[in-house]
């Protein structure tokens, strides 16, 4: 997280969310988190540690228990001075003792806690061996939706790198494109996103002609000439918030045929925008965008989830997919993309960011939806 965001948040947020989600996991029938240096440990805290060794890092969660961050002793000054520091205790160890029996004496010998996906498995083995009586359930599985809602200022955060993702399409789509390579364009993207204030860049796709038919296409060096259908799926961090966009653009005048596929995507992604209040399923999100795509003839070349979350990292919970019920929230904030993709030949997606609101939905962005020629 960049110092500008750290700057955003005070010691009471990380205290409020800390709070919430020590009740929360309770709620859940769980004796605490534990979280390790990752996404959610940033946004409970607002802490990065220097480096992600073998070391352990791992904050200790229970409601009723005051947080308590167990950190190697020379990384401690840096967790000192995190912005939610003055929110938890600090517990440091030395080299040569053992953090998991400092940190066994925080936990519920019998307990089941959630612990972060990404905690290595060196730790969780450790910790198995000094607690075998403890239980664990990843925090994706257990706690699916702890950073899916978005206050008001996590809210103007993902508006403004929003914002920004639609300034980096304004001026890409003034690039040249034909005779330059994918991986060329790309590099203009990553450059421009930086550019409006990107600390972080995700991912950069530029999938030209055929290779739009593939959904993650990683640019290449493919050189795009007059006639490709061209896919921009781009976005980061900015201010620790994320972006994420697609728009599809064309060198020169296309077909019929490409235009029409441009359209229904269009019209797909706007069906699933419609589809966005609270209390609607996400499933119903998906199901809005693929009746449309369906009702087309293209229903098998739509090859993907309508969505997924997006907050502190570029993908998360919920996820805007059959079969997924969980209820819509206003603060929710995922991306609505449909696309077609027809192997051999091209492919469309169009992407924004929405977020729910109290009576419906709103996109974070703006740019046209319309099929944008090129040069």
């Amino acid at each position: 997280m960049t110092g500008s965001t750290a700057a955003s948040f005070t010691a009471d947020d990380y205290r409020a969310r800390m709070e919430r989600a020590a009740r929360t996991a309770a709620e859940a029938g769980l004796a605490g988190l534990l979280v390790a240096p990752g996404p959610d440990l940033v946004w409970l805290t607002g802490y990065t540690p220097p480096a992600v060794t073998e070391r352990l890092t791992l904050l200790v969660l229970a409601a009723g228990q005051d947080p308590v961050l167990v950190v190697p002793a020379l990384e401690a000054p840096d967790a000192h001075r995190a912005a939610g520091a003055a929110a938890l205790t600090l517990r440091d160890w030395t080299d040569g003792k053992d953090p998991y029996a400092a940190t066994a004496a925080l936990l519920d010998a019998s307990g089941r806690f959630g612990i972060s996906d990404n905690a290595w498995a060196l730790h969780l083995l450790a910790l198995q061996q000094a607690m075998p009586g403890i239980s664990y359930a990843s925090l994706t599985e257990a706690l699916p939706m702890l950073r899916a809602v978005k206050d008001a200022a996590e809210l103007d955060l993902m508006a403004a790198a929003g914002a920004a993702a639609d300034a980096t399409f304004e001026e890409i789509r003034n690039v040249p494109f034909a005779g330059r390579r994918e991986s060329e364009v790309a590099a203009d993207l990553d450059r421009l996103l930086r550019r409006h204030g990107h600390e972080q860049v995700d991912f950069t796709i530029v999938a030209s002609g055929p290779n739009g038919a593939n959904p993650h296409h990683e640019a290449g060096d493919r050189v795009i000439t007059r006639g490709d259908t061209v896919v921009l799926d781009f976005g980061g961090l900015r201010d620790g918030y994320g972006s994420d966009t697609s728009r599809t653009v064309h060198v020169g005048e296309p077909t019929d045929e490409e235009r029409r596929v441009h359209d229904i995507v269009r019209e797909a992604q706007e069906a699933g925008f419609r589809a966005v209040r609270p209390g609607a399923a996400c499933q119903d999100v998906d199901r809005a965008a693929r009746e449309v795509i369906a009702d087309a003839g293209y229903g098998e070349y739509f090859i993907h989830r309508t969505g997924h979350g997006i907050g502190v990292t570029t993908h998360e919970p919920p996820y805007m997919i059959e079969g997924e019920e969980r209820p819509l929230v206003p603060g929710m904030c995922f991306s609505v993309e449909p696309g077609i993709y027809l192997p051999g030949r091209f492919g469309v997606r169009i992407e924004d960011i929405v977020t729910v609101t109290e009576d419906g939905g709103r996109r974070l962005n703006t740019t046209t939806r319309e099929l944008v020629i090129v040069e």
